[in-house]
C-alpha cells in the first residue's frame, strides 16, 4: 500500500490544532540533551585504546575473497533435487525448464524417486558433456538415504542467455 501524506496548509498559517499521532516529546530542562556513550574505565595510559578515526573510509579491511558464481549445473541439480524428492512443488521448475522437461518433471515428481525417510538427499558427484554449442548433457549421484541415485538432465541455452531445462531422467527404482 503507497500512502501519501500531504498536508493543505502549513501549520504557521493554521490557528487550529492539528491531531497528533503520537505523544509529545519530553522537554526537561534538568537533563541534558542525550546520554553520552559509555566507556570502559581506563586504568593507565598503556592501556588506552587507540582514537577512532574520523574518517570512515580510512578504515582498512581485510578483502574478501571473490567466489565465482555457481555453475548452471550445480543450480539445475539442487533445483531438480528439491522437486524430485518433494522439497518443493513441481510447478517452482516452471520458468527454469523448457519443452516437454517440465511434462517429464511432473511424471517423475509424483513417483518420488528420491524422497527418503530421515536425511535428505544430497547430490554427491556432477559430472557434464558438452554436446554442441549452448547445450550440456549433466549426469549427477545423488546420495538417497542408504542408496546412490542417478539423475541426468540436458540444459540449453536460449537467445535471452538463460539456461533451461529441456529433459530429465532418474534411475529406474529397485
Amino acid at each position: 500500500m503507497n500512502k501519501v501524506m500531504s498536508r493543505t496548509m502549513p501549520r504557521a498559517a493554521s490557528r487550529t490544532p492539528q491531531p497528533r499521532h503520537r505523544p509529545p516529546t519530553r522537554h526537561d530542562t534538568r537533563r541534558p540533551g542525550g546520554t553520552p556513550p559509555r566507556k570502559p574505565p581506563v586504568r593507565n595510559k598503556q592501556e588506552t585504546p587507540p582514537p577512532a578515526p574520523a574518517d570512515v573510509s580510512a578504515v582498512r579491511t581485510a578483502p574478501r575473497a571473490v567466489l565465482p558464481p555457481p555453475r548452471p549445473t550445480d543450480l539445475f541439480a539442487d533445483r531438480l533435487l528439491a522437486v524430485l524428492s518433494g522439497q518443493r512443488p513441481v510447478h517452482w521448475m516452471l520458468r527454469h525448464t523448457a519443452g516437454r522437461a517440465y511434462d517429464d518433471l511432473a511424471r517423475l515428481a509424483e513417483r518420488s524417486p528420491l524422497r527418503t525417510r530421515g536425511a535428505l538427499p544430497v547430490v554427491r558427484d556432477i559430472g557434464y558433456y558438452v554436446a554442441g554449442e549452448g547445450t550440456l548433457e549433466v549426469f549427477a549421484r545423488v546420495a538417497a538415504g542408504d542408496r546412490l541415485r542417478a539423475l541426468a538432465f540436458r540444459l540449453e541455452r536460449g537467445r535471452d542467455l538463460r539456461w533451461r531445462c529441456t529433459a530429465v531422467e532418474t534411475g529406474s527404482r529397485p
